[in-house]
């Protein structure tokens, strides 16, 4: 995994964290999925990140990353 990497998951507030993989604490944290999004851009603008899928399939539980 590439060390540059963000990733945006919703918490349990409801609002949404932009994290580095392995991070104890997120790098900031966004009332909004798109905000998060958007701010992801802005610390590392030469990655994309991957975004947690909220929503449940049919086969089980959410699917776990999306790019935006």
């Amino acid at each position: 995994m590439d060390k540059n990497q963000l990733f945006v998951e919703r918490r349990k507030q409801g609002d949404y964290a932009v994290r580095k993989p392995n991070s104890e604490r997120a790098s900031d944290v966004l009332p909004t999925q798109k905000a998060a999004i958007e701010r992801a851009k802005e610390l590392n603008p030469n990655a994309t990140p991957l975004v947690e899928r909220i929503r449940h399939t049919e086969k089980g539980g959410p699917d776990k990353w999306r790019k935006p």
